[in-house]
């Protein structure tokens, strides 16, 4: 099969709308193209688009081995927040996973529910009742300091965290001009900003150092994943070194509050476009009691609450794209993908293709109930999917689950926004998610 192909000419005309929001570009050349297409980002350098779930499978799965993460991840962005489980590739990728895998066991996450549930509730007296607000600083605030508390058992009493949480939020920026712009990143070098941001990350990797230290010099306990990954050793018996430590630490708050913060803002922002569909939420939770259950019983008990996130992260995936480079020769059908060939996998397009999704625009949690979710393995990747699938989805289940619980029990959410409005970073976040909550 000949892949077609984008000019460079294309992307230059476009370029604008590109930096702001990619994805009309990229549903303009599908739907003019088809499933896959390349496109040359100039300088020699092209990347290859597709809304395939059957390639996107049989890269991320079936045939994973013969793919890495691209430069965009192991490079680009390891250089902002350092190569840890997120950014690495390979036997080191790998002897990470299995160190760092038992601290998201459903069994190790239940030991924490504790402080998952009150960091939540203490985040949410914030709402002012019958007060129009932007859902998402909130969920930000609430989904970094439930990544702080429960993990590291951080308590913040001046200003690490925020400080902390604005360094993250301005690199993925840097990123993100770079990635769409990358043939003005000599002016980015020449011009001091990536300097400027690498300086931050620096600050950054200072605070989880002292986090560190403060932990080896304390006496105390905490059962949390920073005393796992203090105590955790290699086959070898050594132990992760001050850097390691750094790298995925930093990448856990990254990774660990941004994906569910926009899950969650784009959650509540559907849920508040449809009313009947928070009273079966409500009736759900009066009839579970969910007030004295544990984290794992809540969960068991929030069957239709985990069908509607499911359900929002099929229409906006946090992360919204997966990127891979071939480092062999490979053949999916009638495609040849041959070595160091970048493929970037649309998500976001695979969750709404018509010829999966029955009115595809929609939001219906009915379509993930236990009878028919089945149906939609194959071509719905809200964690991603294969061995390098999120390591924390339990826990970004949970945490949803008990967010949207706290919330519906106590509020009725309404909006006047007619349309969503989405902002692709590295992850997908929603615009002027304006809200207002009434008390029950």
């Amino acid at each position: 099969m000949k892949i077609p192909k984008v000019s460079f000419f294309e992307v230059l005309k476009n370029a604008k709308r590109i930096l702001k929001n990619p994805l009309p570009f990229h549903h303009e050349n599908f739907e003019k193209h088809g499933d896959i297409f390349e496109v040359n980002l100039g300088f020699g350098n092209t990347v290859v688009f597709t809304r395939d779930a059957g390639l996107a499978k049989h890269m991320l799965q079936n045939e994973h081995r013969k793919y890495h993460k691209s430069p965009l991840q192991s490079k680009e962005l390891a250089r902002y927040i350092g190569n840890g489980l997120l950014t690495s590739n390979g036997e080191y990728w790998l002897k990470q996973r299995r160190l760092i895998q038992p601290a998201f066991y459903k069994k190790k996450i239940n030991v924490i529910g504790a402080t998952i549930r009150e960091t939540i509730k203490e985040e949410l007296i914030r709402i002012e009742a019958d007060k129009t607000i932007d859902i998402y600083p909130l969920m930000n605030d609430l989904a970094f300091k439930v990544v702080a508390k429960s993990l590291f058992s951080y308590t913040d009493t001046g200003n690490t965290m925020p400080r902390l949480q604005h360094i993250t939020e301005a690199a993925q920026h840097s990123l993100i001009r770079e990635i769409r712009q990358p043939y003005k990143r000599w002016w980015f070098h020449l011009s001091g900003q990536i300097k400027s941001t690498l300086k931050l990350t620096d600050e950054a990797r200072d605070i989880l150092l002292k986090i560190i230290e403060d932990r080896r010099k304390s006496k105390e306990k905490y059962d949390d994943l920073l005393d796992m990954l203090l105590a955790s050793s290699y086959d070898d018996g050594s132990q992760m070194s001050n850097e390691q430590l750094i790298d995925e630490i930093l990448i856990l708050f990254v990774a660990g509050h941004e994906t569910t913060s926009n899950a969650l803002s784009f959650l509540v922002l559907l849920l508040a476009k449809h009313p009947e569909i928070q009273e079966k939420i409500y009736q759900e939770i009066s009839e579970s009691g969910s007030e004295d259950l544990s984290l794992m019983e809540q969960f068991e008990k929030s069957k239709y609450v985990a069908q509607c996130i499911e359900e929002a992260m099929r229409l906006y995936p946090p992360a919204y794209f997966s990127d891979r480079i071939a480092i062999e020769d490979d053949q999916y059908k009638d495609i040849k993908i041959t070595k160091d060939t970048s493929v970037l996998i649309s998500f976001y397009e695979i969750h709404r293709q018509e010829d999966f999704w029955k009115d595809p625009e929609q939001f219906n949690p009915d379509r993930f109930h236990s009878d028919y979710k089945k149906e939609y393995s194959d071509w719905y990747f809200p964690f991603g999917a294969g061995p390098r699938m999120c390591i924390g989805s339990n826990f970004a289940m949970y945490e949803m689950i008990v967010t949207v619980n706290e919330l519906i029990k106590k509020y009725k959410i309404s909006t006047e926004i007619r349309a969503i409005e989405i902002k692709p970073l590295i992850t997908l976040q929603p615009v002027n998610a304006l809200l207002s909550f009434t008390i029950r």
